[in-house]
């Protein structure tokens, strides 16, 4: 079995497997799912700070991460690139040029984009409600 959860004092746990390529439960979370949302997650959050501070108002953000890895003849895997994509609903009359450059301010703070050892590409969508 290559199944097995987190589990932290006082949050909810995350039923956890392997990739399904290797054998594990595709309708659970598996470390490469688990990384690819900490990047996203971390990205997000830097964006909504600064787009409060700069005074652009955000009623939506939905990701679609995706991640490019590769596996040597060993069996050892790693990633050799991520692309966000994220998808920003922002009040009409927003500043968009000001809000995309926000995206690529992020990666000079963001604790899990400074961690990584491949290059991750942002490639916003803006809608206006």
């Amino acid at each position: 079995d290559r199944t097995w959860d987190i589990a932290v004092p006082g949050k909810p746990v995350i039923a956890c497997s392997n990739d399904p390529l290797l054998g594990g439960d595709p309708a659970r979370m598996n470390p490469e799912d688990l990384l690819l949302s900490a990047q996203s997650a971390c990205h997000m959050l830097w964006f909504l700070h600064y787009a409060a501070d700069a005074g652009i108002v955000v009623t939506s953000y939905e990701d679609r991460p995706e991640g490019v890895g590769e596996v040597a003849p060993s069996g050892a895997g790693r990633f050799v690139s991520a692309t966000l994509r994220p998808r920003v609903t922002v009040r009409r009359g927003a500043d968009l040029a000001l809000a995309e450059s926000l995206h690529h301010r992020i990666h000079e703070v963001c604790f899990i984009a400074r961690s990584v050892a491949f290059p991750v590409r942002i490639e916003p969508e803006f809608i206006e409600d």
